[in-house]
């Protein structure tokens, strides 16, 4: 179970903060993982693409904070798909993820959602995995130019 930590619903202000930490969670937490040129352009991606800010105008998402600090966040865009979830290297291993998926499948259960996807990488995978979420399938995609192997993952929201 994830440890109690301080939740609250992500604002459009909060983007610059999210780009830091999608950026510092990549660059922290891929080594040894991914190869230096994967990392480098997921790393840059969420300022080149917009990714972040369209997921965060469009989805539901919630931060894991650290006072002011945005630590962690999570965004479901749309209802039914875990669009993105990043933690600050500083801030990973205190169950800041576990807590955001948490909030979020009980926010989806709620709305109605049946089952969740997502697209996972090597970094959310273990986790998803403890959680509960199921791979239904492994594909390569071209992101920011570059290769990535990645899983489709599934998790039905029953209770």
């Amino acid at each position: 179970m994830p440890s109690a930590q301080p939740l609250r619903r992500l604002q459009p202000d909060d983007i610059n903060q999210l780009n830091d930490v999608y950026r510092d969670a990549v660059l922290t937490q891929a080594p040894g993982l991914y190869e230096s040129r994967q990392i480098q352009a997921w790393a840059d991606h969420a300022d080149r693409s917009h990714a972040v800010a369209l997921a965060l105008r469009e989805g539901y998402g919630l931060a894991s904070l650290d006072g002011e600090s945005i630590e962690a966040f999570g965004i479901l865009q749309p209802p039914e798909r875990l669009s993105l979830l990043y933690c600050r290297g500083r801030s990973c291993r205190q169950g800041r993820a576990g807590s955001i998926l948490a909030a979020l499948e009980a926010h989806s259960h709620r709305n109605g959602v049946k089952d969740l996807c997502t697209e996972a990488s090597q970094l959310s995978r273990p986790l998803l995995e403890r959680w509960g979420w199921q791979v239904d399938g492994e594909e390569w995609v071209r992101f920011a130019g570059v290769w990535f192997r990645r899983w489709r993952m599934i998790k039905h929201l029953t209770r």
